[in-house]
């Protein structure tokens, strides 16, 4: 099985930066999908950004522009670069890895999320 672990929310005022981490460990056969989703409580799970194997990107269009991700594929490791951070980017933060088939799906692998707080 695949796991993921995440580290890098954290605490920062609005304009601010923040790096987040992501490390896949495990059966790495069909991993060819991470990304970053958000949660905010009573809101549904929104994707952030996505990136295959290859380099391809994805991003939700609330982030363009701010949000960079990025990936080491020889370290199973994806990075999510958050620049001009607003308090509505506020929200517990999920690295997830999968096959293009399960990606954002309960059959993919989650992390237990980071929480990401931007203050005004």
């Amino acid at each position: 099985q695949v796991q993921v672990v995440e580290s890098g929310g954290g605490l920062v005022q609005a304009g601010g930066s923040l790096r987040l981490s992501c490390a896949a460990s495990g059966s790495m056969f069909s991993i060819t999908v991470m990304g970053w989703y958000r949660q905010v409580p009573g809101r549904q799970r929104e994707l952030v950004a996505t990136i295959t194997r290859g380099g391809g990107t994805n991003y939700a269009d609330s982030v363009k522009g701010r949000f960079t991700i990025s990936r080491d594929n020889a370290k199973n490791t994806v990075y999510l670069q958050m620049n001009s951070l607003k308090p509505e980017d506020t929200a517990v933060y999920y690295c997830n890895a999968g096959s293009p088939f399960t990606s954002g799906t309960p059959g993919s692998a989650w992390g237990q999320g980071t929480q990401v707080t931007v203050s005004s």
